[in-house]
């Protein structure tokens, strides 16, 4: 008769322990609450000063002058918007990706969704599935599970009934089934990773680099501004004028939409991914996809489509039922892998095959077997693992390997009580399977080679039909496939050696896969890995960008940065595209952002030690940065790019930025001081001022926008277009106090403006030439951008 724990909870012991909150309710690892998302979008420290210099000139100046305020409410309503259809996004494509949880309840075997286990659930588990909650084994048969995510070793660990099981860990071979002891944040993995797994924007080389922006400009604000409000005060005679030239340059020296435009740039990413059925589980892989230049890929769902058809059975003895034997071992397993299953369409259950000892298949192992009573115990495994080499059922089976086909050897062995020391193996039959490739991935096998992207193809197979398969893929160095029983196990640097020389790899090892990622990176290589079974795992894990296939296992799925949710491998191109357009935009507004800031603090350096009013007032610097940096950034920082990332991005935005601030200072300021020895007013010297530094900072924008298509030519085109519009208009005139007043000042300001352009083109010149090295040119392959 069942016992009651094997039966599972009842439907009412369920909904007394939901009503009791005893649930498996956690925050999912891509999304935020909306508390956290405008919090993080409102209470910024840069907001906090606009909002403060904003009072001080609703209180001490004229209203028109306190636009800038805008910038605040603007800044935070767009990227609330953009951060919640991004949530939006994740969170949908979140639910299909989750594993359902086999449970057993009234004693039947039902999916539920992780969120609805509760205390003292009975959960089952098959290989590949991860662990969503801690309990104890109830049920084991042969059951391994991999705990190094959570522990470092190694070694899967066997489990028996009363053994502790801890979420974050998968099930590696066998079956079993384990009772709820934690849910929710109780859960061990939970506590681990509750902090590290939270949706979250700035853990990435860009963002941190705009941090490290935005803390130097904070504190050079401080010391700067107290000079400029204490030189405007001495400078002018009434304290409104006095506070309002202050405010306009410490308000030009803040890059309020950088933060800004970064985020948009990475929700719309995530966004744009999401409609491709990809699902992006930490917003920095969007970054990392851009720096990508070493591509590892499993065959076996990645190259090859998941499923297989058993194309020859070949006894090897006459007098050995192999046919019954594959039969019996083809349905051991309740939830078989696609080999397997292969095997069991063509062979029913035989008759009178009781199992009695099993050994479940791992990827360590390499086969699976059983102890029949009266039948004695047979193996299934890979032939070039259980066959003796240079016997000829051996040369046989290499020979259908290096056609590309799955070969596996049906044997006999004495015992299987050590499963670690089979001894000799009885040779019973030949079972050879066949794959299907993926249509799609020698096209894009050719892409990723035209990017510069080196592929390693690593596989658990054997060497020869891996070569072959990658071989008929067009993969360069395919031929010469290495296998990995024997490379080192103790050098990783000579195993880095062969990595870089070498492109195929077979009879490759969990962790193995894993070594190879990190050896690989020890080189400085940025290393993506794509996979979808349970052996991928570790190296997904480890990985710098893991790409995990919708339809893979589950543990693969939880440990990947992106998902592929339709499966489809030719959705990495995209993928990648996507990435190097949101680092190519971003810095590309990054660099208009700060010259800004820096043409602001040399501005108010000069302005304070020579003690002359500063050249504008806050609305012209409204006009001016709506016009060349707000606007246009708007529109570039979500634009199409197939530019190639490059690493450097703080030095090389700050080669641009700084020398383009000088210049457009020194020409602001120079403009403006031709303009105050003679007769006219405070406003029409701004006026000439505000005339230069829009020329120069339009020509900045004009460099910074190619290459040009017709989109970026009408849009820097607008912009010219807005400015005359608002120097001709008498109704924009007044409202952003623009005075047009000798005509020779005003050629003074074009001209100044026209050698301001001169000298930032040789400028932008001098850092393109320096920036652009070998392998890093603009790349023009568009497949999937």
């Amino acid at each position: 008769m069942e016992q009651p724990a094997e039966r599972g909870l009842t439907t009412a012991e369920v909904a007394e322990r939901m009503a009791r909150g005893q649930v498996n309710v956690v925050r999912r690892r891509s999304s935020r609450s909306l508390t956290a998302i405008i919090r993080a979008n409102v209470l910024t420290l840069f907001n906090g000063v606009i909002v403060a210099l904003w009072v001080m000139i609703m209180i001490f100046g004229q209203w028109q002058d306190g636009l800038f305020g805008l910038v605040v409410v603007a800044n935070s309503a767009i990227g609330i918007v953009q951060e919640l259809r991004a949530k939006h996004t994740l969170d949908n494509l979140a639910v299909v990706n989750e594993a359902p949880a086999r449970v057993r309840r009234d004693g039947v075997d039902t999916g539920i969704p992780p969120g609805r286990i509760v205390l003292g659930d009975l959960i089952l588990l098959s290989p590949g599935d991860q662990l969503q909650v801690d309990g104890q084994v109830a049920d084991a048969d042969g059951l391994e599970v991999d705990e190094s995510l959570l522990t470092g070793e190694a070694a899967p660990v066997v489990k028996q009934p009363g053994d502790q099981m801890l979420s974050g860990s998968f099930a590696v071979a066998g079956n079993g089934s384990y009772v709820v002891t934690r849910v929710g944040g109780d859960a061990y993995a939970a506590r681990l990773a509750e902090e590290a797994s939270a949706f979250n924007l700035s853990h990435s080389e860009l963002r941190d680099g705009i941090t490290r922006f935005i803390a130097y400009i904070t504190w050079m604000i401080i010391p700067i501004g107290a000079l400029l409000v204490w030189s405007q005060i001495n400078r002018a005679g009434d304290f409104g004028q006095a506070v309002t030239g202050a405010v306009a340059g410490i308000v030009t020296m803040i890059p309020e939409g950088l933060v800004l435009m970064t985020s948009i740039a990475f929700a719309v990413g995530v966004i744009r991914l999401g409609r491709r059925h990809c699902l992006v589980q930490e917003l920095p892989a969007i970054e990392v996809l851009a720096r990508v230049d070493v591509l590892c890929l499993d065959k076996t769902g990645t190259l090859t489509a998941g499923g297989m058809s058993l194309d020859e059975v070949r006894p090897l003895r006459d007098d050995l039922p192999v046919h019954d034997a594959l039969g019996a071992l083809a349905h051991l397993n309740p939830d078989p892998d696609p080999t397997v299953r292969a095997i069991r369409t063509a062979y029913p259950k035989a008759p009178g095959w009781t199992p009695g000892t099993k050994v479940p298949f791992s990827s360590a192992r390499k086969w699976s077997g059983a102890d029949f009573t009266g039948q004695g115990a047979w193996i299934l495994g890979a032939a070039d693992v259980l066959l003796t080499p240079g016997t000829p059922e051996y040369v046989e089976a290499e020979e259908r390997a290096a056609a590309g086909l799955r070969v596996l050897a049906l044997g006999r062995v004495t015992s299987l009580r050590d499963p670690g020391d089979l001894g000799s193996v009885e040779a019973a039959g030949i079972v050879v399977l066949r794959q299907q490739l993926r249509p799609e991935a020698a096209e894009t096998l050719r892409y990723f080679t035209r990017q510069g992207v080196t592929i390693k193809i690593i596989s658990g197979d054997n060497p020869g039909s891996v070569s072959a398969i990658a071989h008929s893929l067009g993969v360069p160095g395919a031929e010469n496939a290495v296998d990995a029983r024997t490379l080192p196990e103790n050098d990783p640097g000579k195993l880095a050696e062969i990595l870089e020389t070498a492109t195929v790899f077979g009879r490759v090892t969990p962790h193995q896969k894993r070594s190879f990622v990190g050896a690989l990176q020890a080189r400085g290589h940025t290393v993506a890995m794509t996979g979808d079974g349970v052996n991928d795992v570790l190296a997904l894990k480890d990985a710098d960008l893991g790409v995990a296939m919708g339809s893979g296992s589950g543990a693969a799925r939880a440990v990947a940065q992106i998902v592929l949710m339709d499966n489809d491998f030719a959705g990495l191109p995209a993928v990648v595209a996507e990435g190097r357009r949101v680092l190519a935009n971003i810095e590309r507004v990054s660099r208009l952002f700060l010259t800004k800031t820096f043409y602001a603090i040399v501005l108010s350096l000069l302005t304070g030690v020579i003690g002359l009013v500063f050249p504008f007032a806050p609305r012209h610097s409204t006009l001016i940065n709506a016009l060349t940096i707000g606007i246009p950034a708007f529109f570039l920082a979500l634009a199409p790019s197939d530019e190639r990332a490059k690493p450097g991005f703080v030095p090389r935005v700050l080669r641009l930025a700084v020398p383009a601030g000088v210049v457009c200072a020194a020409a602001v300021y120079l403009s403006y001081w031709a303009a105050q020895t003679g007769p006219s007013t405070l406003e029409e010297n701004r006026t000439s001022a505000v005339i230069t530094l829009f020329i120069a900072t339009w020509w900045l924008l004009v460099l910074i926008a190619r290459p040009y298509v017709w989109w970026r030519v009408a849009l820097v085109a607008a912009m010219a277009a807005l400015f005359a519009l608002a120097l001709a208009i008498p109704f924009s005139r007044d409202f952003f106090a623009l005075a047009l007043g000798d005509l020779s000042d005003d050629l003074v300001a074009v001209g100044l403006g026209a050698v301001a352009a001169v000298a930032l083109t040789v400028v932008f010149t001098i850092v393109r030439s320096r920036d652009k090295s070998p392998g890093q040119e603009r790349s023009t392959d568009t497949l999937g951008s």
